[in-house]
């Protein structure tokens, strides 16, 4: 099931990298890289500890968030931002994570030089028994 998605997520992008072609240069809005030292659930993609670059679009319905391996991880994800708000750090960009049942899921990514914050859904918190 999971080669099946992951086929599935592979067409969609390359696909949508021949019709988007002409218009990327203007598309990006930010991109940078990041490392992750464990893994990470991200909305519906499971992220391998290492080095990935990203990319956000903003000129669709919804922005997106462009995600792909670094070095060999191979790993590639398109993720539906649910929100853009105006950066709140002051600090550093960074990741923020929550944890739930003991796995890590991001919940925000805190752009301080392009001043926003995205926002993800993140799965509820069991209730404790």
């Amino acid at each position: 099931m999971r080669s099946i998605r992951t086929f599935a997520y592979a067409a969609v992008l390359g696909l949508s990298m021949f019709s988007m072609q002409p218009a990327l240069a203007s598309a990006e809005d930010a991109r940078g890289v990041f490392t992750l030292s464990h893994e990470v659930h991200w909305q519906n993609c499971i992220l391998r500890p290492g080095d990935y670059a990203f990319s956000i679009r903003t000129n669709g319905p919804q922005p997106l968030l462009l995600v792909r391996g670094r070095n060999g991880t191979g790993a590639e994800a398109m993720l539906t931002v649910m929100d853009i708000e105006s950066s709140t750090t002051t600090e550093v960009s960074k990741l923020v994570l929550v944890s739930r049942d003991g796995q890590s899921f991001v919940s925000a990514m805190d752009l301080l030089e392009y001043d926003m914050s995205l926002r993800f859904a993140v799965p509820s918190a069991s209730p404790a028994k």
